[in-house]
């Protein structure tokens, strides 16, 4: 039998900051489209980015994350972005705090690093939000627009991972 790779698609964002939610809400997309493909795991972790870290650190052969990020385009402008181990500083120093609930996807790859539990090869599929920095629930409308696209990007990107094998980098 040939050994299917394991991918975990992993929402993140703060749903209480409006467009910073898109994380989780395309994971919800993908949720009620019914069953991933095998071998592709859903979860949405808001803010607990040392519970994605924990998850990620049980072998997963690739991660796709999915969150709001400004890259100063167009709201709802949606981006695919591919760190490697060298994009990101593994050390820790003596004494230095790792908020637990504050732990953005740079911080998690961070820390997962510094621990040796990089997952092969991870994929960022991020969306340029309108609003992050006022209460509020619910997306803008640009952002709420780019949920349909973003679910199938991350699908099709599931997809050539597995194919690809998910090789770890």
């Amino acid at each position: 039998m040939t050994r299917t790779p394991q991918v975990l698609v992993a929402g993140i964002g703060n749903t209480w900051l409006q467009d910073d939610g898109f994380g989780s809400e395309v994971v919800r997309v993908l949720r009620e489209r019914g069953a991933p493909p095998a071998g592709v795991h859903l979860a949405d972790f808001g803010t607990s980015g040392l519970d994605l870290a924990y998850e990620v650190m049980r072998g997963y052969d690739a991660l796709i994350l999915v969150d709001a990020s400004r890259q100063e385009q167009e709201p709802g402008t949606l981006y695919v972005m591919e760190p490697t181990p060298q994009d990101v500083d593994g050390s820790i120093e003596d004494g230095q705090l790792l908020d637990p609930h504050g732990m953005d996807p740079l911080n998690v790859l961070r820390f997962v690093k510094y621990v040796g539990g990089w997952p092969g090869r991870v994929v960022v599929i991020a969306c340029e939000p309108q609003e992050v920095t006022d209460v509020g629930l619910g997306l803008s409308g640009r952002v709420a627009a780019a949920l349909e696209p973003a679910a199938d990007l991350v699908l099709g990107t599931a997809a050539e991972l597995q194919a690809s094998g998910a090789a770890h980098a």
